[in-house]
């Protein structure tokens, strides 16, 4: 799910990739496609300037450095793939008491290894992935670990239904059909039947309030059995911070504490720009379609990657990618500045309800729907309809399962040859590097034609309902 669009995992890959793994992953693309030559490491970015002549030529002035050497460059046009995770927002005014805190306290950002943590008793403020993913490592050499949260979290497992992985069983178009054409309510009904069915999250102190606003939900396999374990637990928000101890609300003792890890997320920045190029208020940039600045007078300049799907980010950064190359070329016109303006505010307005909840920050989206509407720009999008009568078999797999990215590589420019086969045998390489027993006598997993018969008959009634 998170390989790129036109080079599919190697067959001998698992399907979450380990950090080296995703790190020779991307070695390999950048070889397949000849990127090195035109990636300069070890290079910092001064600043991104409007040239003299923008309005006619779109040009920008560029300034590098590199060893303490700073040099000027032009270019025709730029993307900035800083992402999310640039500066750290550390906000220690919403904590009293901190600056009498004996202890050691970091943002997560600083975070390298769980060693730091031995023998110590740990607080963990947020619940965010990486929140939890440090309170794992750290409960298996600390003394004790705490996690505090306002808000808790939906805590779902990579492993899914009958032990596919959430995404591929999670992102399907019919799947994000469901999603978006529910009431909010019963939608929230469905969502909370269905993550509870794993454990019951009241049980865990986790159970998010459904008037809260709260942020994505939580991917890690052993927060629940830690927390039955007791290697972690799970506490409300901070109240106050004591010399070397924390009180939390609602809870009227004092706990003991040596380290204490922020994870409260990052703030939306552009150090190497002017503040005039992209507009940011309340973190959020004004890009339209998470990408273009609205008031630039040619488009020139554009930001990858600030978004927050719930999904891989490598397919969508891919699709903004060959989205924006078009419009630099002048080949895909972008709305007028006041269509695009009034877009923006009506997002930044507008909560958006998905995945049964209610989000507030904008930059969370169904990634499913925003790459097909990035796809359609480009004339890339999977026609399933169309598909349905030429290739039945592949309009099947297409709609009911995982959404990969080759889908967006069966049309269109940069139409990839491979897409068919890519998609056709994606559950071939997801299973292969876990089948590695398979005992005599196993039944087909391939369905009987009556069955693909009536799934292919319940798509075209779902197709054409919603048409």
């Amino acid at each position: 799910m998170s390989a790129f669009s036109d080079f599919p995992y190697p067959e001998d890959f698992p399907v979450f990739l380990p950090n080296a793994r995703l790190l020779d992953y991307l070695r390999r693309y950048a070889e397949r496609f000849g990127l090195w030559k035109h990636i300069k490491f070890e290079t910092t970015v001064v600043s991104i300037q409007k040239r003299p002549d923008f309005a006619t030529t779109g040009q920008w002035d560029v300034v590098t450095k590199v060893d303490g050497k700073r040099t000027s460059h032009v270019f025709d046009a730029v993307m900035v793939c800083s992402g999310n995770f640039y500066e750290p927002s550390l906000p220690l005014h919403c904590f009293p008491g901190i600056e009498r805190f004996q202890g050691q306290y970091f943002h997560s950002r600083q975070y390298k290894h769980p060693d730091v943590f031995r023998g110590k008793r740990v607080l963990v403020v947020g619940m965010g992935n990486s929140g939890v993913d440090i309170a794992v490592e750290a409960s298996r050499v600390a003394t004790k670990v705490t996690i505090c949260t306002s808000q808790g979290a939906w805590v779902l497992s990579r492993v899914f239904d009958h032990g596919y992985p959430w995404d591929m069983v999670f992102n399907t178009r019919l799947m994000s059909l469901i999603r978006n054409s529910l009431p909010g309510s019963l939608s929230w009904g469905l969502i909370n039947y269905k993550v509870n069915q794993r454990f019951k999250h009241e049980n865990y102190g986790l159970q998010p309030e459904k008037s809260r606003v709260v942020r994505e939900p939580v991917i890690n396999d052993d927060l629940p059995s830690y927390i039955l374990t007791g290697r972690i637990t799970i506490k409300p928000s901070v109240k106050e911070f004591k010399d070397n101890s924390v009180v939390f609300y609602n809870c009227p003792e004092e706990e003991p504490i040596d380290i204490v890890i922020f994870c409260t997320g990052y703030n939306v920045s552009f150090p190497f720009l002017e503040e005039a190029v992209i507009k940011v208020e309340n973190k959020h940039a004004s890009l339209y379609k998470y990408v273009f600045p609205t008031h630039l007078q040619r488009p020139t300049l554009a930001v990858l990657g600030l978004i927050k799907p719930f999904g891989a980010i490598m397919p969508v950064t891919e699709m903004q990618a060959r989205w924006v190359t078009r419009v630099f070329r002048g080949l895909c016109q972008l709305p007028p500045q006041s269509v695009m303006e009034k877009e923006v505010q009506e997002k930044s307005k507008n909560q958006v309800q998905w995945f049964g909840l209610s989000f507030d920050e904008v930059l969370k989206t169904d990634c499913l729907v925003y790459m097909d509407e990035l796809a359609s720009f480009i004339g890339a999008k999977p026609s399933v309809l169309g598909l349905l009568c030429r290739d039945p078999w592949l309009a099947f797999t297409i709609f009911f399962g995982p959404c990969t990215p080759y889908q967006y590589r069966l049309r269109g420019p940069g139409h990839w040859e491979g897409a068919r086969q890519a998609i056709l045998t994606q559950w071939d390489r997801t299973l292969k590097p876990t089948r590695t027993r398979v005992p005599a006598g196993i039944p087909s997993p391939f369905p009987s034609l009556l069955t693909v018969v009536g799934f292919l008959l319940l798509m075209a009634a779902l197709l054409l309902c919603f048409q």
